[in-house]
């Protein structure tokens, strides 16, 4: 009797235990549901957010804070710190949640408007070594290990990314020329996004990029300030007249072709902002996608040889020193007027790093065309070759 009056007593304290601890693991699940994003309703887009000259990318605001960014037919979701992210997305939306940490920054172009919001602290890993950034926050920053090398575009140092959990890959195009590197860094789970202000057509448009990242980053504020002040720098220069100067900007490469800027590139509308005509400005797609076009040297010669001024991108073959330097690397410009005239400029090779900074190239320019030889110290990227 005793026995058997027990065996309910002991189902029974035996199934009261295993009712309390599911209930105690629904509570502890219920707790880390809430403490992590989960699932919400569909995306609800309502408005376009305002870009007065960028055309290579745009930025949908949604309900909730979210933000849809679409790059070249590539779309990322920005999805608010501690917000959910959004139920029935599209399989190509790519999700970043906020905050973005531990950047992996392989466009060097991008360092300059991100440094410009305040936004350094979010980069963590470089494509670029430290003795090539000609940007002083980025060296210092990587000098002092806040931030470090992990290879570039085309062998990152997967390792080094994976320990630091990178939250962010930021690529140009370069990356194209080598998709398998795109594709392990999405297998690992780190997000690429392809920056593409190079390719905008104003320097305006290339400068406004700096309001990406500001979404990116939390900042936007910052990033509209940031470029308003730009855009008013050079607001003066709209109601000058053209100065009339013929201008070809260019380098010469190893093999003995000319680099040129195509007709439709920011650097063409820059010569044109500041004054002048761009010697090549009918120069249009030659069936790739770059800025920049190889021509030969004839056809160099035919198109710039009786320009005002030329102007060595530095950018590209490094910088020169003189004139004599220039005429070694191609005999033929001793024939060009600019160079008879001595009116031959070579930016700084810091140029295409310091992308917030086009205002100044502009004004530079803007003072050789009208002034013809301004004083050193009024310039930031061009020197005059003697």
């Amino acid at each position: 009797m005793i026995r058997n009056s027990r065996k309910p007593l002991t189902l029974y304290k035996c199934m009261k235990k295993w009712y309390l601890t599911l209930i105690l693991c629904l509570l502890l699940a219920g707790c880390a549901a809430a403490s992590e994003p989960t699932q919400t309703d569909a995306l609800a887009i309502e408005s376009r957010y305002p870009l007065d000259y960028a055309q290579q990318f745009t930025v949908d605001e949604c309900a909730g804070g979210y933000s849809l960014i679409t790059i070249d037919g590539s779309r990322y979701l920005v999805v608010p710190e501690g917000a959910a992210v959004p139920a029935e997305l599209d399989d190509d939306i790519v999700v970043l949640q906020q905050p973005i940490e531990n950047i992996y920054l392989v466009s060097s172009s991008a360092m300059d408007p991100i440094i410009s919001i305040g936004g350094l602290g979010a980069v963590a890993l470089s494509g670029t070594q430290a003795e090539n950034w000609y940007l002083d926050a980025a060296r210092t920053a990587m000098e002092q290990g806040q931030i470090v090398y992990a290879g570039k575009y085309s062998a990152p140092d997967y390792e080094t990314i994976l320990a630091a959990d990178c939250g962010l890959a930021i690529e140009n195009t370069m990356i194209y020329h080598t998709p398998e590197v795109k594709e392990q860094l999405e297998k690992f789970g780190v997000p690429v996004l392809v920056e593409r202000s190079s390719y905008e057509s104003g320097p305006l448009a290339r400068m406004e990029w700096v309001k990406l990242y500001g979404i990116l980053l939390g900042k936007t504020n910052e990033a509209e300030r940031v470029f308003a002040d730009a855009e008013q720098r050079i607001a003066p220069l709209a109601d000058e007249a053209p100065t009339g100067k013929t201008v070809a900007f260019f380098s010469i490469t190893s093999n003995s072709l000319a680099t040129v800027r195509k007709g439709g590139d920011y650097v063409a509308e820059m010569i044109k902002m500041a004054g002048g005509s761009y010697a090549f400005a009918d120069l249009t797609d030659s069936g790739n996608n770059l800025a920049t076009v190889n021509i030969s040297l004839e056809d160099f010669y035919a198109g710039a040889k009786d320009a005002d001024v030329l102007i060595y991108n530095s950018t590209i073959e490094g910088e020169l020193r003189s004139i004599d330097e220039l005429i070694a690397k191609c005999p033929m410009l001793a024939d060009f007027k600019a160079v008879q005239s001595g009116n031959v400029w070579c930016t700084a090779q810091s140029l295409f790093q310091q992308s917030m900074e086009l205002p100044d190239l502009i004004l530079d320019m803007n003072k050789v065309f009208t002034e013809g030889t301004p004083n050193a110290d009024e310039l930031k990227f061009l020197t005059k070759l003697q």
